[in-house]
This record gives C-alpha cells, structure tokens and sequence, in this order.
C-alpha cells in the first residue's frame, strides 16, 4: 500500500506508514546480535589465543561467509518470501554460534576455528535487508514511477537503526566479556538472534510479495547483474574497511595504553557520530540527488579516515572518530535510497543484501589487515586500513558514477532484468 506524502515527509509521517510497527520492533530486536558478532569473536579468541592476528582472522572468515552467502540469502527471500529462509537460518546461526565458542574454550587449532567460523557467517539472518525491502513494499516504490519521497526517509531511519545497534552491540558484546566471561558476548548473541528472528519472521502481513507472485514472466536475474548495484557493491565495501579496522584498531588501542575498558566508549562514540548524521539525513528535504549526496559524503569519509593513524589519544581518538561517523550516515543513506531507483521490485532484497555482503567482506578484510598491523606494529598502524579502503573505494566511485543514473524509459537494464519508465532521482 503506497502511503500519501507531503512536500517535506518525516519521521513522524513514515512511522504512520500502515503496518509498519509489525515489523520495526521485531527487526529491531533480530539485528541487534549482527552488531556483537565480530567484536564478540575478537574478543573471545584473543582471550584463547593472545593474538589480534588469530581473532581478526577468525573474524574475517564469518565476515566473507556472509558477504558470500547473504545474497543468496535475499534472492531465496525475493523468490519464496522473507519466513522461509528466516526460520531455518536463525536456528543454524545459534547452533553455529555455539559450536564456535565451544571450539574456543576448548583451545582447538586455529584452522578449527576457521572452520567453525563459515557456517557462523554464512547463516547471519538478513534482517536490515529484509526491513528495508518491507519498508518499499510499504511505501509502493516500484519500477515505472516516482519513488515515494518517504523513501529517503525510511533510508535514514533504518541507517539509524543499523548504528544505533552499532552502538549498543559493541559496548554490550564488549561489557559481557569482560565482565562476565570472554564467552558470555557470543552467547548473548546467539540468544537474541534466535528470539529476535523468530518473532520477525511471524510477521506475515508485511512481508514482501515472492517473486513467483509477483512476476513470474521476469526473467530470473542477479541484482548484481545491475551496473549501478556493482559500483554500490565498492563503495560499501570501503565503508565496510572503517568498521573493521576500528573495531580491531580501537580494541589494540585501548589494550596498549591500558585501559580496555575504554573501547567500547570509543567506538559508541564513533557508530554515535554514524547515528546523528543519520538522523539529519532523514529530517532533510534534499534537493540534490542521490548520486551527489554519496559523492560529497565519500570524499569526507576518506579525508577523515586518513587522519585515524595519526592520533594517540583518548579524548582526539574519540573526536575524530565522531567526525568519521558522521561521514559514513549520508553515504549508506544515498547509496541505499539509489538502490530503489536501480533496482526491480523482484530484486531488491538481494541487492540490498550484496550491499550488506560488501560492507561484511570490507569488515572481513580490515578486521584481518588490522590486527596483523597490530601485533606486528602496534595500534596505530591498524588504522591505515580505514584510509586505504575508503580512498581505493572513492577512486572507483568517481572513475564509474555515471552508471548511477537510471536508464531512461524504454531501456533494458543488465540483460533483460527488467524494464522501467523514467525515475526521478533529483
């Protein structure tokens, strides 16, 4: 059902979009754990193995296991609906889960842990994916027409969303275990998946129409087959570099100056910064385009990640970390808000969930990158791996932003995937 919208849609307006309560709540609670797994990992092999390196590593694993398999995962929802591949997933990610810590506390190989660690990724439910698809669903965006300007909107609340777990994860992952057991962060993990999963999965009323119901004469084909959806894919995989060389950078920070306890303050401080901006993003009525937001954004997010090597103390570490997460918002914002203009309806929770899968391989990358530099080099070193990733990704995105335009009307776009009529993305 297409919601009515006014010259300047807000929050307000977008929580009053029918049926929209249903599953915000239930997918509130079914994402918070993604945001404790990979800390919850570092944290737990470290204290097994004395090693950033060996953590960072393991970590890595789960994070290319689910930017290989999340978008399998959204096309299976795409095609059978969001229920069936939720219900059988949540219970594979917790049984997974607690293999791995198992693996842990018994002090097994690392090539174990390596092991343990593909399934643990592979099964992350893809709740932000699948909200966000709900919210389209909603708001009647669709190839053929103007996208609801309530769109942009529910764009900035879920990035909102994402990093207020951001900042409720990492700190809860972080006080469980050191404060209770180094275990105890992915245990917790593995218990809110399972219940928060659960109950968005019986939200029926809201999901999305199967692509079988939907349409059944389109040919079947990749989101990623999309030119603009391959270009998102880089972008979003140098935003995924600042998330894990922080995590592992501000961990091996707080460590060498002595003061573990002040990493999960450090990074809430940083996903904080992620938070407002997203907040601003929603309450604006923007008047460029999509495309320039993500430009503009990117070029910040890499000028303030290239100067994270250079600081070495709290009260710095911590400012400019916020900077750097008031530049990642309105980059994930547009780069999201472009998928709906991109995109066919069929398509569009597995091309949200590669763009969820990019930022968890960039994460992967840094996370490993990172904590070699760490052990090897010391804290500072790690934060290097931010600077190269969101410079490399601003390179690409500036060599390729033409293909961020939709096609005009009458045009096929990536091989037969679909047609549309003009979309206005100014």
């Amino acid at each position: 059902m297409a919601s009515t919208v006014s010259d300047r849609p807000g929050y307000g307006q977008l929580l009053r979009t029918p049926g929209a309560w249903t599953f915000l709540l239930p997918g509130f609670a079914a994402r918070q754990p993604f945001a404790m797994l990979t800390i919850g990992i570092v944290l737990l092999v470290q204290h097994t193995t004395g090693s950033y390196g060996s953590a960072g590593a393991v970590a890595a694993v789960s994070g290319v296991s689910m930017a290989l398999f999340a978008p399998q995962s959204g096309r299976l929802a795409d095609r059978f609906g969001q229920r069936a591949v939720l219900l059988p997933g949540v219970l594979i990610h917790a049984a997974s889960v607690g293999a791995l810590t198992a693996l842990a506390l018994a002090d097994v190989p690392l090539w174990a842990l390596a092991l343990a660690a593909v399934p643990t990724g592979a099964s992350i439910p893809q709740v932000g994916p699948m909200v966000r698809a709900r919210w389209a669903a909603r708001l009647g965006a669709a190839p053929g027409r103007p996208a609801s300007p309530l769109m942009t909107t529910a764009a900035a609340f879920e990035s909102v969303t994402d990093e207020f777990t951001f900042v409720v994860g990492p700190v809860l992952a972080t006080a469980l275990c050191t404060g209770v057991h180094p275990a105890a962060g992915l245990i917790a993990e593995a218990v809110l998946t399972l219940v928060g999963g659960l109950l968005f999965a019986a939200q029926r009323s809201t999901q999305p129409a199967t692509r079988n119901a939907a349409t059944a004469a389109e040919p079947h084909r990749s989101a990623l087959s999309v030119p603009g959806v391959r270009v998102l894919a880089i972008t979003f995989l140098g935003i995924g570099t600042v998330f894990g060389g922080m995590q592992v950078s501000l961990t091996a920070f707080s460590e060498e100056i002595g003061r573990p306890g002040v990493n999960g303050l450090l990074y809430g401080v940083f996903a904080a910064g992620n938070m407002l901006a997203g907040i601003a993003c929603g309450a604006i009525a923007w008047k460029s385009s999509p495309r320039r937001r993500l430009i503009v954004g990117y070029v910040a997010l890499a000028l303030t990640a290239s100067g994270l090597w250079a600081v070495h103390s709290v009260p710095l570490l911590a400012g400019l970390g916020l900077l750097v997460g008031l530049c990642i918002a309105p980059a994930l914002i547009s780069g999201y808000t472009l998928v709906d203009a991109l995109v066919p309806t069929s398509a569009r929770t597995e091309a949200f969930t590669w763009l969820t899968g990019a930022v968890a391989l960039g994460q992967a990358a840094a996370v490993t990158v990172a904590g070699q530099l760490a052990d090897a080099h010391g804290a500072s070193t790690g934060f290097m791996v931010p600077m190269a990733g969101t410079v490399l990704a601003l390179a690409t995105l500036l060599a390729l932003r033409s293909r961020l335009t939709p096609l005009p009307a009458g045009r096929t776009v990536a091989r037969g995937i679909g047609h549309r009529e003009p979309v206005t993305v100014d």
